[in-house]
C-alpha cells in the first residue's frame, strides 16, 4: 500500500483512539475478501454503535478483451476504510456506512495478434510501427460505502470472533486512457494512429465503466483486546 494510504489509516486510527481515550474494548479483525487483504480496529461509541478504521491491499491479473484489442489486466487494490457500523437489534447483524480513501485502479496492456499486428478502429498497425499499448483506469479517491454485515468484535469477551461485510463501494465513473509507446510510422499514419486510440478508449472505458459500482465481500476474523 502506497504512503498516503498508510498516512491516512495512521490518522483515522489516531483520531478514533483519542476520541475515545479510555475505551477498553478495542477489537481488531483480520479479514480477506474482493478488496483484498485487509485489517480494520473497531471501537466502540454508544451501545449499538461502533467506529471501524482499517486498510485492504492486493493485486491480481486477469485476461479481457473489447471488440478489438485483447488485453493483460492488473487490478491494483489499495482502500482505507473509515465507517460507521450501527446494531439495530443490539445483536451481530449491522448496518454500515462511511468513507473510503480509494486508491484502487487498473493497468491494462493490449497483446498483439500471433502475427505481431493490433487492428484499432478497423486499421492494422505492427507493433514495429505502434509500439505497446499502454490503458490506466482509475477512479476518485474518495468513495462512500454502504453496506450490511454480521458480527460486532467489541460486543463480546475479549476473544476471538467471526466478521462478514456485503456492500458496494460507490468508485464512481471510471477515468481511463490509452497510448502508445511510441510511433514509427509516417506523421500522417501516427496521427492516424492516435485518433484510433481514442476510438479504443471509448470502447475500454465501456469496458470497465461496471466498475463504477465495487461489490464488497469480506470475511474475517476478530480479536477483542
Amino acid at each position: 500500500m502506497k504512503k498516503p494510504a498508510f498516512v491516512a489509516a495512521g490518522l483515522l486510527a489516531a483520531l478514533l483512539v483519542s476520541t475515545t481515550a479510555g475505551a477498553t474494548d478495542l477489537a481488531l479483525t483480520a479479514d480477506l475478501g474482493t478488496t483484498g487483504v485487509g485489517l480494520h480496529m473497531s471501537i466502540p461509541l454508544q451501545k449499538s454503535l461502533n467506529a471501524r478504521v482499517g486498510f485492504n491491499a492486493l493485486n491480481y491479473s486477469y485476461a479481457g478483451s473489447t471488440s478489438n484489442v485483447n488485453y493483460d489486466f492488473k487490478l491494483k487494490l489499495n482502500t482505507v476504510d473509515a465507517l460507521i457500523d450501527y446494531f439495530p437489534s443490539e445483536g451481530s447483524f449491522r448496518l454500515t456506512g462511511g468513507l473510503t480513501y480509494n486508491g484502487n485502479k487498473v493497468d491494462a496492456i493490449g497483446k498483439p495478434s500471433a502475427s505481431g499486428t493490433y487492428i484499432l478502429n478497423g486499421n492494422t498497425y505492427t507493433t514495429a510501427n505502434a509500439g505497446q499499448l499502454d490503458g490506466k483506469i482509475d477512479f476518485r479517491k474518495i468513495a462512500p460505502y454502504l453496506g450490511i454485515g454480521w458480527g460486532n468484535p467489541t460486543r463480546k469477551e475479549s476473544g476471538w470472533g467471526f466478521s462478514a461485510d456485503a456492500g458496494v463501494l460507490f468508485q464512481g465513473t471510471p477515468n481511463t486512457s490509452l497510448t502508445s509507446s511510441g510511433c514509427t510510422a509516417p506523421s500522417n499514419i501516427c496521427n492516424q494512429l492516435n485518433g484510433d486510440l481514442e476510438a479504443e478508449n471509448v470502447r475500454l472505458h465501456d469496458k470497465v465503466n461496471d466498475l463504477k459500482l465495487y461489490p464488497v465481500l469480506r470475511v474475517g476474523a476478530s480479536y477483542r483486546f
